[in-house]
């Protein structure tokens, strides 16, 4: 092992015992992606795949984990989405299959989620987009962060990854383990996130061209083709429509959403919708128009999401070389650092 592979596997040791698997890479939750293909694919590679429920039903996600232990015997998370209706039985479905982790996204989980998750045994991971919350969701009894900058695809938060871990990393690393996670495609900045006291990285773009992710190959052409300026955020059309930014490759859908906006927002004036229903059918749109892109391969009225990190993936290769080439990188970085 050479002093950068030493190096590398030390300060990775924290969080990849955490998630109890050998590198500490979390595969971010991307809808209709990281499903069990993607998922096992990344477990078996030795980094933590995490099943993406979005908007799955409790029986949806019970046949998803059950054919994702078909094919690895390694540990894996799920990541559920703090505003499902149904967020309650979809605990009762991971704690049925005994999942390890559970990663709770959206927002500050509701009374009596992190107990009901606890109570199988399962760790909680949430994501801080401010110190503030990350303090908050420490007392509150979180076992693990993600700290997410702008520069991820999907639903994004308004500060830049490298500002998030430079004001939050000195401040919580000590008291729980931190995964840094927005704009990561090279093994350097891996490499510079766990010096800086990170337990962990999460990555999602550099995940969707892996041979083994179902995306349509439209989808993935449309990556391997992009450059970083071509994933941009949307633009929040109502100030009352409390909508989460989302980023993803410039297309025809990326106005059509700013059309949808408008058509809810219509749809709160007349008093047909409250703001709860408000905000769900927007999730909704994302998850149809995401679908449209990712499974039938319509990259054009469909949703590209899609991280700034997208210009640095280059091609379609297994997701166990991925893997090796961001530790390589993250390795020879540390290595050349310690002379």
């Amino acid at each position: 092992m050479s002093i950068g592979q030493e190096r590398l596997a030390r300060r990775m040791a924290r969080g990849a015992e955490f998630l109890g698997c050998d590198v500490a890479i979390l595969g971010g939750a991307m809808s209709w992606i990281s499903e069990r293909n993607l998922v096992s694919a990344i477990s078996n590679a030795g980094g933590f795949g995490v099943i993406a429920c979005g908007a799955m039903s409790p029986e949806l996600l019970d046949t998803e984990i059950a054919e994702t232990k078909k094919r690895t015997d390694k540990p894996f998370g799920v990541n559920l989405i703090t505003m499902h209706p149904q967020l309650f039985e979809l605990i009762g479905v991971c704690a049925k299959h005994k999942v390890s982790h559970v990663v709770l996204a959206g927002g500050l989980p509701p009374a009596g989620a992190l107990d009901a998750i606890k109570a199988s045994g399962a760790k909680v991971i949430c994501f801080a987009p401010a110190l503030a919350l990350a303090k908050k969701l420490i007392r509150s009894g979180v076992d693990a962060l993600v700290i997410e900058g702008m520069e991820a695809g999907g639903h994004i938060g308004p500060v830049s990854t490298s500002v998030l871990a430079q004001e939050m990393l000195p401040e919580i690393a000590d008291q729980l383990p931190v995964f840094v996670a927005g704009g990561i495609g090279k093994g350097q900045l891996i490499a510079g996130y766990l010096e800086m006291g990170a337990a962990g990285v999460q990555l999602g773009t550099r995940f969707v061209c892996a041979t083994e992710c179902i995306a349509h190959p439209n989808f993935k052409k449309a990556f391997i083709r992009a450059s970083a300026r071509d994933a941009i955020a949307s633009v929040q059309i109502d100030p009352r429509l409390p909508v989460i930014p989302v980023r993803a490759l410039r297309n025809a859908e990326m106005e059509a959403f700013a059309a949808k906006q408008r058509e809810v927002a219509q749809m709160l004036d007349d008093g047909k919708v409250d703001m709860g229903a408000a905000q769900l059918e927007i999730e909704h749109y994302w998850a149809g128009a995401l679908r449209r892109a990712v499974i039938d391969g319509d990259v054009e009225s469909g949703s590209v999401m899609a991280g700034q990190s997208v210009g640095m993936v280059k091609a379609e290769e297994p997701v166990a070389d991925i893997i090796a080439t961001l530790m390589t990188e993250a390795a020879e970085a540390l290595e050349t650092r310690a002379h």
